[in-house]
């Protein structure tokens, strides 16, 4: 049997990685080697359904990213699987498409105590809270009192980050230094592209 089909618990973290940084990978880290995951797919979404596009690197460019910032990690890959799917990504949508493409797997989320505090708005999110694991790494001031005994969450003692892509793009605009905040290959790819200027 493949590695690729074995029964393995993976966390999906999806996100829009705009770009990557320290604080996705350093969640990536705790979940793919201090929980019970086998392992921790980064999905790289082309348009989350909640978030404008306008602002979003061409998903390539932040694929790319993902990838260079990867490449010693142990236990986490990036995919891009949502790339072929229907836009914008509906998290059910693709984990249907993920399920039937890896029998085999165990699919658990991951995401940040905010997102969890928005979940009802989520497409299905009765469905996912049904059939799927969330793993909940926590997220300055969000309120997730509601969530505290739900049977499919589980809360983590990931570190907390306060990093944000947002802050890094507003960072790079005024040529501020960066260093730390991304890995040194992200940033080289983002000074080769002119990117977020």
């Amino acid at each position: 049997m493949s590695i690729e089909n074995r029964t393995l618990k993976t966390g999906l973290f999806f996100g829009s990685y705009n770009p990557i940084h320290t604080g996705h990978l350093i969640i990536a880290n705790y979940m793919a080697n201090h929980t019970d995951l086998n392992e921790v797919w980064l999905i790289v979404s082309p348009h989350n359904p909640l978030k404008e596009k306008s602002g979003l690197g061409n998903m390539y460019d932040r694929l790319e990213m993902a990838k260079l910032a990867t490449e010693q990690a142990e236990n986490i890959r990036v995919s891009d699987i949502e790339f072929g799917l229907p836009q914008p990504s509906y998290t059910i949508d693709t984990l249907t498409y993920l399920h039937e493409k890896y029998p085999g797997k165990e699919f658990v989320l991951i995401m940040g105590a905010d997102n969890l505090f928005s979940l009802k708005k989520w497409k299905n999110y009765e469905v996912l809270l049904k059939n799927y694991q969330i793993y909940v790494y926590p997220r300055p001031d969000a309120d997730v009192k509601d969530w505290k005994n739900h049977p499919s969450i589980t809360f983590t003692d990931t570190p907390l980050m306060e990093i944000s892509s947002t802050f890094i793009r507003k960072a790079i605009k005024e040529n501020k230094n960066v260093q730390f905040f991304l890995p040194d290959k992200v940033i080289d790819f983002i000074d080769g592209k002119g990117m977020y200027k």
